[in-house]
């Protein structure tokens, strides 16, 4: 099993549904990212009075191994954009997923693999359409350090 290190450059958000209304009038969204991948999870800024057009441009590290135990449809990164409120729970605005198993597969066989920066559909709960989400992934493998018995320890110790 390899052991590396996926960073994901959250850029920006294009055409996200508003979903704040304030005595009829459309107000600005506030913005974030949950960027969850298995069970570990990140949250980006609050594009705070961006709308449905915010830039983030903020990178996240997750620790990764490949193959991993179980079912190889596990190997997603989910994107879920909500809108912060203050006086209410925040709003799902929507989803993106970016399924990884083929690009953590060639980041296993070269080293590394890098994605630059692609748009992504950004859908609702009902599977509509409402938006896009720029992200880009860099997977480097990383070399689990051997442990050597030969040095440290009481073995090596003179008192």
């Amino acid at each position: 099993m390899a052991v590396g290190v996926l960073e994901v450059l959250l850029v920006s958000a294009k055409g996200l549904g508003n979903t704040d209304f304030f005595d009829g009038l459309i107000g600005k969204m506030d913005p974030y990212v949950l960027i969850q991948y298995k069970t570990q999870e990140r949250k980006s800024s609050i594009a705070r009075g961006q709308g449905s057009n915010p830039s983030w441009g903020e990178k996240f590290t997750f620790r990764v191994e490949y193959p991993g135990e179980g079912d190889h449809h596990q190997f997603k990164l989910n994107l879920k954009i909500m809108d912060k409120d203050t006086f209410s729970a925040d709003d799902y605005i929507g989803s993106a997923t970016i399924f990884l198993e083929d690009f953590l597969a060639l980041g296993v066989e070269n080293g590394t693999a890098e994605l630059h920066p692609s748009k992504y559909r950004v859908v609702r709960m009902d599977q509509s359409y409402c938006g896009e989400i720029q992200v880009g992934l860099t997977f480097n493998l990383r070399e689990e350090p051997e442990i050597n018995e030969e040095y440290g320890g009481w073995k090596q110790s003179e008192y």
